[in-house]
């Protein structure tokens, strides 16, 4: 792979304004850009994913955006080897490729010189799963605490999918999922200039609390209801935040209002979380943005950022 490719990537957390920087940013950098968001790359999942519409994207080419049905299988794995071949296309058309979103895993996968483990076999996760319909997390939980603790102190105990994949890693290879992670390069691939956004904590809470709301105005309830009655259950597409709550109140656990409560509050805790693993996993320029009223003045700190770097020029 070329080493001096050129790519930018603008993470930060949901709701603190990556679309509109990123477009704005790539109409200056003649860009086109790749989602960085686990979850919009599933047709149906528009309104809970805040995905960009036609008007925002401003005659920007957006990619990697509504490319698989709601009950599709789509790891980690398979984003990466299709980013990188979209930076390649993108770059060969004589355009700057950026990379945005807030999945830090995905993003972190493209930019270093992951190796993906093999899938596990059909029969250990068939045998997992079964074990977790039948006996609840709990057990799988205390198997991966004695085989791999440092997995098991790094996942959620809830989080049945990193559970069962921990595990998986385990019954088919022998090795610790932790000691595999540990073995990844930390060398970058590209000549990335990684961007983030950020603002003050309680103003970007806000935001995600209005966001919510002006999602559940826009149809939030109606989308997840469609996937509801196609009976489309427990596949990644509707565990992602926005669906699993909203999931909650058709199955009648909870109430709407209770539902759109739990619905800002993981979306804060998601954003949270976020913000700490960036921090930690990449090496981030970043840029605050509390100050909306002089966003465009940012992005002309951004651009001026980006030339810097790289000793080149904007469009303007």
């Amino acid at each position: 792979m070329d080493q001096q490719q050129k790519v930018v990537v603008i993470i930060g957390p949901t709701a603190v304004g990556k679309t509109k920087v990123s477009i704005e940013l790539a109409k200056r950098w003649n860009g086109e850009i790749i989602s960085g968001d686990s979850m919009q790359i599933y047709r149906g999942l528009d309104i809970g994913t805040a995905k960009v519409t036609e008007e925002e994207k401003d005659g920007i080419p957006h990619h990697l955006i509504d490319i698989c049905d709601p009950d599709d299988a789509f790891t980690v794995a398979d984003f990466q080897a299709l980013v990188r071949e979209k930076i390649t296309e993108i770059e060969q058309r004589g355009k700057l490729p950026f990379i945005v979103g807030g999945t830090g895993l995905y993003i972190q996968s493209v930019l270093f010189d992951f190796q993906f483990l093999e899938e596990a076999s059909t029969a250990t996760r068939e045998k997992l799963y079964a074990q977790y319909e039948n006996e609840g997390i709990e057990p799988l939980f205390q198997k991966l605490q004695e085989v791999d603790p440092n997995s098991a102190e790094a996942i959620h105990p809830n989080n049945v999918r990193r559970v069962i994949r921990a595990l998986e890693v385990y019954l088919d290879t022998g090795q610790a999922f932790s000691e595999w992670k540990e073995s990844q390069t930390n060398q970058l691939l590209y000549d990335a200039a990684i961007i983030g956004l950020q603002m003050d904590r309680e103003l970007l809470y806000d935001r995600i609390n209005h966001r919510v709301d002006i999602m559940m105005e826009a149809g939030l309830l109606d989308e997840v209801k469609s996937l509801y009655d196609q009976g489309i259950r427990g596949t990644q597409a509707v565990q992602g935040i926005g669906y699993k709550e909203l999931y909650e109140y058709f199955d009648g656990k909870v109430d709407l209002e209770q539902a759109v409560e739990k619905l800002k509050k993981n979306s804060r805790n998601y954003a949270k979380r976020q913000l700490t693993w960036f921090r930690n996993q990449l090496d981030v320029q970043w840029f605050d943005m509390t100050d909306i009223s002089a966003i465009e003045k940012k992005i002309e700190e951004i651009s001026q950022y980006l030339a810097g770097k790289w000793s080149l020029g904007a469009n303007t």
